[in-house]
Order: structure tokens, then sequence, then C-alpha cells
């Protein structure tokens, strides 16, 4: 055979067998986390976990880069009257040098005139802005742990996370003000002082000097000591604070960074809170540690999503399912095609928009990922082209291998109580791996020794941290940490999202504990009792709020609009149920347990019972026109 066509046949093999196992992103992507690995070794063994030296480091080698840009919404612009959208917005650029500054001034303030010291708590609640970023960054500084607060939280939530975080301090965006004069009285008889970020505090931050606390007063971190804390959701109730480890905040964020190939050319938006741990460690932790522009929205619009994008001149964005949904459905403009955007990255966005998305945004790359605030571990899928789409995960089989074997598993769940995973008597009582295709309990390797590195709990709970590890699983002395989400993965190493289990669902891009909407329904003397589960909406990403209420015998039923206006009063607005009915009764098994599950698959709308929806702040009828509404994608609940 010639040696032309003995190198082409090669070439051609070499080809087939490298679609095949992917060896050659496996070899890139194993080589990147290698050296974010190393680097994460070295800041460990020169006691540099702490993030404010990698800002620094930054700081001092590229002093006049560009660190960060916040456009700025200009108050009092009405979109019908301007011409051209970038009037909304005042774009504020910061280079290293001149953010470094910045965060010294706050460091002044907070360590002299609030009292900051080191391994204090200071609870943040804030909305989108520079200013928050440098607070962040002037507590590390001191040394101090924030505590990062959902601002639509209010009232008995608001003072739960201060109170569970042991929290020295409450600071307040003004822009949420009212927040804090709500609660500060209950704070202040516990000891915890409220301050806010007002005109006279940020007065305080341009007069002030700066400060640096020396490196010997700063305290050196553990691994999995708190670098921040970042509250969830869950089955137990009101919100817990999971420990936000040095090992994420710094390793976890160079790896994330290592895994997206983002680079220090890059610009990264982002309109995701900062109090949630995609945009605040996956966002601006990971732009940080690979020097890269951060660029942050105040809060996500569809009108000025790529307007922002444009200003920002970014080239990689950042989503949640619903983001994507909600700006494909969104009308077409002129700059969701002319932008520099190489890549989106993010979780949750849905196989049936993916390909459409990539497409009409001219978007070459979607880098999905799948995980939570307290996983030890993040699974994605680079994706290009069109293989792997739909999936939160692929590798190949080299990358398969190891993570399979070392990091995570997909365990299969009880057929009779689909909540629980399978045990099988006749095999010492272990569970088994899920077979392809099957979907199952995604699950983290944990040392059973040492559980504590990876997996640091949520502080305060110690019953809700116990809950989530699984011993004895595959063979008798592993150990693994528990999702709570169903998973899949087929014979290709991919891995698909199926469900999440439980008594949480996902809406707006929250997590929603029933138990706790439940408990705030039943606030109501007429109301005995409620079941509230996730539904699945047309159109939607996630499960909307589904309320079954049951009435005290002789009751009458609540004012739809008082109803409403009570509990968008007392919880976050993705938490209060989109739907409710009531019923005669709730009906209990045997050793009186509800069975949530059969309220899942609510027929919407059901003409054997009436059922009404959350609209204009009241509870109303939902009719088959507003069903249709909501069915075609014309209504957005």
């Amino acid at each position: 055979m010639p040696v032309l066509e003995t190198a082409a046949l090669v070439a051609l093999l070499g080809g087939y067998f490298d679609a095949k196992t992917r060896m050659s992103y496996d070899l890139r992507l194993g080589a990147r986390m290698v050296g974010a690995g190393l680097n994460g070794a070295i800041d460990k063994w020169r006691d540099r976990l702490n993030g404010f030296y990698t800002f620094e480091s930054w700081a001092l080698s590229q002093p006049d880069a560009t660190y960060l840009i916040y456009p700025e919404p200009v108050n009092g612009k009405v979109h019908k009257n301007l011409k051209n959208l970038d009037g909304l917005f005042n774009v504020k650029k910061y280079s290293w040098k001149q953010a470094y500054d910045i965060v010294l001034q706050y460091s002044d303030v907070l360590y002299n005139d609030y009292g900051v010291r080191p391994n204090d708590v200071v609870a943040v609640d804030f909305v989108n802005k520079d200013s928050f970023v440098f607070l962040w960054l002037a507590l590390w500084n001191i040394g101090a742990v924030p505590a990062l607060i959902n601002y639509n939280l209010q009232g008995r939530s608001l003072i739960h996370c201060v109170e569970t975080a042991k929290a020295k301090i409450l600071l307040v965006d003004d822009e949420v003000a009212e927040n804090g004069h709500e609660v500060e009285s209950q704070l202040n008889s516990a000891n915890v002082k409220v301050a806010y970020h007002d005109d006279a505090f940020r007065a305080k931050v341009s007069q002030a000097a700066g400060f640096r606390l020396p490196d010997s007063h700063r305290p050196v971190p553990n691994l999995w000591d708190p670098a921040c804390y970042i509250y969830t959701s869950g089955t137990t109730g009101l919100p817990k604070a999971a420990v936000m480890s040095w090992k994420k905040a710094s390793t976890g964020a160079k790896l994330y960074g290592a895994i997206t190939f983002l680079n220090p050319k890059d610009v990264f938006y982002t309109s995701m809170p900062l109090y949630h741990s995609t945009a605040a460690v996956l966002g601006f932790l990971n732009c940080m540690h690979m020097g890269t522009t951060f660029a942050i929205g105040h809060k996500f619009s569809t009108t000025t999503f790529w307007t922002q994008v444009k200003l920002c001149d970014a080239t990689v964005i950042q989503y949640v399912g619903e983001t994507c949904r909600y700006l494909f459905n969104a009308p077409s403009t002129p700059e969701e095609r002319t932008h520099r955007v190489r890549m989106a990255c993010g979780n949750g966005i849905r196989p049936d928009i993916w390909a459409k998305f990539k497409e009409r945004f001219n978007i070459p790359i979607i880098n999905e990922f799948y995980g939570a605030t307290e996983f030890p571990f993040v699974v994605t899928n680079h994706q290009e082209g069109n293989f792997g789409i739909g999936a939160c995960g692929a590798y190949g089989d080299i990358a398969t291998f190891l993570l399979t074997h070392a990091k995570v598993g997909i365990a299969a769940v009880d057929p009779e109580d689909p909540e629980n995973l399978f045990r099988d008597p006749e095999n010492n009582n272990l569970g088994r791996r899920a077979l392809p295709d099957e979907p199952g309990e995604f699950v983290f390797k944990l040392n059973r020794n040492d559980i504590k590195a990876d997996f640091q709990g949520y502080t305060g709970n110690q019953k809700a941290t116990e809950e989530k590890i699984v011993y004895d699983l595959f063979k008798k002395g592993d150990c693994w940490m528990r999702s709570g989400d169903l998973l899949r993965m087929n014979k290709d190493n991919q891995i698909f999202f199926c469900d999440r289990m439980g008594d949480t669902f996902r809406w707006k891009s929250e997590n929603v504990s029933t138990n706790e909407v439940e408990e705030f329904i039943t606030h109501d003397p007429a109301i005995k009792q409620a079941v509230v589960v996730g539904v699945k909406v047309p159109q939607h990403e996630g499960r909307a709020g589904f309320a079954v209420i049951e009435l005290n015998k002789g009751a009458q039923q609540p004012d739809g609009k008082q109803l409403a206006q009570r509990l968008l009063k007392e919880l976050p607005r993705y938490a209060v149920p989109v739907f409710i009915k009531y019923v005669g009764e709730i009906e209990t098994t045997g050793n009186n347990k509800i069975q949530k599950k059969k309220f899942r698959n609510q027929k919407l709308p059901s003409p054997e019972e009436q059922i009404y929806w959350l609209y204009n702040d009241a509870y109303v009828p939902l009719t088959e026109d507003n069903w249709f509404s909501i069915e075609k994608g014309r209504h957005k609940l």
C-alpha cells in the first residue's frame, strides 16, 4: 500500500477512534485540570488559600487590565422614550488596581468603623452591583466570612439565615433596605448589628485611606473551613447555610475555569444573583482565579440582556435554564447576533431549545454543568457541534472511567419507593449501580474517614447534613453523598438530568422547600393543613408550586386576594404557589403519612374540580382560556 494511502488510512482510523473515545478531549481537559489542581496545591502549601491573595496578585501583575464591568441602570429612564437601549446604563469599568484600591477602602471602613475582625461572620444582603464584589473581597482581606443572603428573603426567613450563620453584622444594600428595617429590632436584641450600604456608608468609603490586614493577622484556613456561606433550600424547611469551603472557593473555582476553557482575554457576563453559587463561585471566583474580566448585570432582563452583553463586550455569558428559554421566547433584536460571545455556560438548558438557542444567537459552545452549592464536585458537558446536546455531563472513555470509579455514581432507586435507594436483602443489603439509561440518584464519593474534606454539610443543621450521607452502598465500607436528583447515563458516556426527588422542587432557578411553604399556608386559622408539590407546566422550566388545601370544619374559603397577598409578603415570590385547590380531606396512609407523589401529576386545568392560579397577585379561577395562553407561552408564570 502506498505511503500516502497508508497515512490517510491511519489518519481516518485515528479520527474514528478519537470520535468514538473522545480521547483528545479527555487529554486536553486532563492537562488543564492537572494544572489547576497543582495551582491549588501550591496555594495551600504557601498558606494562600484565601482568595484575597489571588485578587491581590492579579492587581500587582496586571494592574491596568480590566477586572470588573458593571452596566449600572440609569434611574428614571423609560424604554419607549429611548431610541437606543444603551442609554439605560452607565457602564462602570474598573482595572485590577482600581478595584484593589477600592477594596482596601471598604476594608478600612469595615475594620475601623464597624469593628469587623478576623473570623467574624458578616451577613451580606445585597443585589447585584459592583459594591457587592468590593465588599466581599474586603471581608476576605480582613479574614472575615461573608454569608450571602438571598435578597428576596424577609422576616422570619431572613432572621433564620442571619442567626444560623452566627453573623455579627447584617449589612443591607439600600435597594432592599426594607428587609433590614423589618427585622432590625429583633436582630439587635440578639446582639446582631444591622448596617446599611447607603450614602453615608459610601461617603465613608470614598474618604477612607485604605487598610490591608497584615498577613500575620489573617487566619490561615484549612481546606474545609468556610470561605463563605451560601444558602440552599431543602426538605427540612427554612434555608440551610451550606459551607462553601476554601477547597471549593479556591481549587474548585480554578478547576471550573479549567474545564470551561476560560482565559484571561475573556469577558464573562452574568446577570444571575451573586448570592447563588452559580454566579458567586462559577462566575465571580472562577474569573478571579483565571484573571478574566468579570461583568455583572444588575438583574436579568430579556429586553436589555443583549444590550448589556454588547456594552460589556462579553465573550462568555452565564445562564440557568429559564434564562435561555426566556431569551429564546423574546422578540428578536439586532444585538442578539452581533456580539462576540463564543460560549454560554450554566446549568438547566432544556434539550428542546438547546440547538435552537445556539443557532439563533450565534453561540458555538454550550458548557452545561450539573452541581449544587453543597456538592463536592460538578460534572460538565463542553458541547460543540451536534454531539452531546441535552446532556449535563459528557466525557470520553478515559475521563468517564476515572470519574465513575473515583468521584461519582448513579445508584438505582427502590421501584416501590422511588424516593429511597434500592437495597438488595439477598446481597448484604447493598445497593447497585443503575444500568445504562436507567434513572437513578446521582451520588458523590466521600472518604468515610474524612467526610468533611469534601462535604462540610449545613451549619447548625446536623440532621440535614446526616441525611445527605449514605454508607455501604455499592460495597461494604464505602460512603457517598446523596444529591436528591435523578440522572441517567447512556452508553456514549452522556449524563442526563431526569428530575428532583423528595420534597423540594426547582422553580425560577430556586429550590423551593415544600415543608416551608406548607407551614406558611397554614398560618391562616381557616386552613387545617396543606400539601405542596411541584407540577410540570408547558413552556416553563422546573416545576410550579401547587398547593392542595384542606379547610377546618365549618371554615369559609379564604379570599383569593388576601391569601395571595399574605403569602407574597411572608415568602419569596418564587416560593408562593402558582396554583391552589381546595379539597374536603387530604388522605393519609395507615401510619398517617401523606402520599405527595399522587398530587405531582395533577391535571391542569381540571374539569372535575376548581383550580385557582396566581394572577395579578390574587388567586382567581383558572379557565381554559387562561391555560391556553400559558400552554402556548403567551403568559409567563
